[in-house]
């Protein structure tokens, strides 16, 4: 069995401490989410007692008042995944979070050192970053260099190079050092993965409220993060999030990276943009800028805008 953390008593839990499969179980979800005052539950993946998390308005302050709930540092937080204690990185938290999520924290585990040679121009892996300083491994490629590794699997944080640190550096950047490593060379990935889960093999069960199903993950308002660190309580958008996707899509084939709030910003730039031009002209008056963007990104990028726009994604 897992060890439990109790949370500080300044920050609140949830029925007396209970965990969300207890809560789950006794079918009594309550819905903590108001606009005046903004709460989710949150637990920590490995286990724990769960507690509720708000006033935050971007990724590493949610790091700061989880940290302060669990006292743990806040630096010990590798990612969160949504309505999900498993390393699925189809639910990872990244520009939005629902109003009903439930926030599963992935705290540091067992660091670890694999050599490998780079026997093929691309080594195969996607990369992300949790927004505070972490890239980590999204996705492994089937039949890559790295697939045939069991060592280095999806959600470890990759913290070292050769020994060159990349803690604080963005998703891009490590990405362009793994693929500037030489066809051919023989290099050293220090790799941190995610506490194990104290749940295994547990699927959390959904609860009934007045005789209706009710399941965490359901609504249909989104708290999504603003660049500049702003947050704004939006109703879902079908046709922003298709093409949102399709842009994380394009930024992955192009760059080998995954990113919802860098995709979220660039369909933001885009509204009220007629044309390829205006689009990417808005794009070099803004931060993204420093991307560096080539044309042929930028016209993949438009042609996924306007195909969401016109309900041409499925």
């Amino acid at each position: 069995m897992f060890k439990r953390q109790k949370p500080k008593s300044s920050c609140p839990t949830a029925q007396n401490g209970e965990s969300q499969l207890s809560q789950m179980e006794n079918n009594v979800p309550v819905n903590p989410v108001s606009k005046n005052n903004l709460q989710f539950y949150c637990q920590l993946a490995h286990g724990s007692p769960t507690a509720f998390v708000s006033g935050f308005s971007n990724v590493k302050e949610l790091y700061d008042k989880i940290g302060e709930c669990f006292d743990i540092p806040p630096s010990e937080i590798l990612f969160c995944t949504l309505n999900t204690y498993k390393v699925d990185m189809k639910k990872l938290l990244g520009g939005q979070i629902g109003l009903e999520d439930f926030i599963f924290a992935h705290r540091k585990g067992r660091p670890k050192e694999v050599e490998l040679t780079k026997s093929e121009d691309a080594l195969g892996l996607t990369i992300t970053d949790n927004g505070a300083g972490y890239a980590f491994i999204k996705r492994i490629k089937d039949g890559s260099v790295v697939s045939n590794i069991p060592h280095i699997q999806v959600g470890d944080h990759i913290e070292k190079l050769d020994g060159e640190n990349m803690i604080g550096k963005r998703h891009f950047e490590v990405a362009k050092a793994l693929k500037e490593i030489p066809k051919g060379a023989t290099f050293t990935i220090r790799l941190v993965e995610s506490m194990k889960s104290g749940f295994t093999n547990i699927a959390p069960k959904m609860g009934k409220v007045n005789g209706n199903k009710k399941g965490y993950g359901s609504g249909k308002e989104t708290l999504r993060f603003k660049a500049g660190g702003k947050a704004e309580i939006q109703e879902q958008d079908c046709v922003m999030d298709a093409g949102v996707e399709k842009i994380n899509n394009i930024l992955e084939s192009f760059m080998g990276i995954n990113d919802s709030e860098l995709a979220t910003q660039i369909w933001e730039l885009s509204v009220g943009k007629q044309n390829s031009m205006d689009f990417a002209e808005s794009i070099d008056d803004s931060d993204l800028a420093a991307f560096e963007f080539t044309d042929e990104i930028i016209i993949e990028l438009w042609g996924a805008i306007t195909d969401a726009r016109h309900g041409r994604l499925k």
